[in-house]
């Protein structure tokens, strides 16, 4: 099978590179899934993860990408609950070979059923982002109605999304980001934006929430805006600050077949918009780990019709 392979870290976005690889192999309780699309995240070629094991032991060349979209081809020994010929999304292992290839072994317990009428290149921009978001402002911040959530870079693909989650709860919503991104945030609901560039946002009336997806000086900044009882949860490293009577909360994005069956449920619905910017064959995936321009939305690998 074609995939996109790294093999040397220390290459960074300049290594990712398309070759042929053996199919993979189906473990107990994994599908092979024949990828149809697929989201990737540029900063994984930083991830240990992405060069080791979970034992630690070196594992190149691997495969980058853990968001899937596509259809199973064969289940592994014991595995329940999915079928052959069964249209699926959802993420992969952190530290097996990803979907940047055009077969994939995932844990079954990983994937979710994809209804018919959601295009595979809009499911494989889904389960990273909305799963972070959700888990962010629920799992972790225990946001509830009647809150107000700033949430940092809230045009991006996690931002978007728990702009609308928020909103959809019953928060009030404070978005962040570029100037440009004002109309784009304002667009999706949000009640108030500040550009992070030119606006005074750290004199922000407080929050109950921040959500935040920059980290640095951003993170920093952010926590005198947590009002008593509050929560600043951040996924771009572990917070160095705390707010003076509330919590600091990093995490990193866990599997959930249940609530991407929701979050399909909200796509179908028109609850729910995924941003898309840029699709790109798997023969040129590997220059989209280094774009020469930002690109409006998500960048999904479309890898097979």
């Amino acid at each position: 099978m074609r995939a996109i392979t790294v093999r040397d870290r220390e290459a960074g976005v300049n290594g990712p590179a398309l070759e042929d690889l053996p199919h993979p192999h189906a473990a107990e309780n994994d599908v092979i899934v024949r990828v149809h699309a697929a989201g990737f995240t540029r900063g994984e070629l930083d991830w240990p993860g992405t060069w080791a094991d979970r034992a630690g032991r070196d594992r190149t060349p691997s495969v980058p990408g853990h968001e899937v979209s596509g259809v199973v081809t064969e289940l592994g020994y014991g595995t329940t609950g999915l079928t052959v010929g069964q249209r699926v999304f959802g993420l992969t292992d952190w530290t097996r070979d990803g979907s940047l290839a055009e077969y994939v072994a995932v844990e079954a317990r990983n994937l979710a059923p994809l209804p018919a009428d959601i295009d595979h290149t809009v499911a494989a921009a889904l389960p990273i982002s909305g799963l972070t978001a959700w888990q962010g402002l629920f799992d972790h911040a225990r946001l509830t109605t009647g809150q107000t959530v700033l949430v940092h870079g809230a045009a991006g693909g996690v931002g978007s999304i728990a702009v609308q989650l928020a909103l959809q709860a019953g928060a009030r919503v404070i978005g962040t980001g570029r100037s440009t991104d004002r109309d784009t945030v304002l667009g999706l609901g949000a009640d108030t934006f500040f550009a992070l560039d030119t606006d005074p946002w750290a004199a922000a009336d407080q929050v109950d929430v921040v959500f935040d997806v920059i980290g640095g000086t951003v993170l920093e900044r952010s926590a005198p805006l947590v009002r008593a009882g509050g929560t600043l949860v951040t996924i771009a490293h572990p917070p160095t600050v705390r707010p003076g009577d509330g919590r600091s909360v990093f995490f990193v994005v866990e599997p959930d077949r249940a609530r991407l069956t929701d979050l399909a449920q909200r796509l179908r619905d028109g609850r729910l918009e995924v941003r898309v910017g840029s699709i790109r064959p798997l023969a040129k995936a590997a220059a989209a780990f280094a774009p020469d321009r930002r690109v409006d939305g998500r960048t999904i690998i479309r890898v097979a019709e």
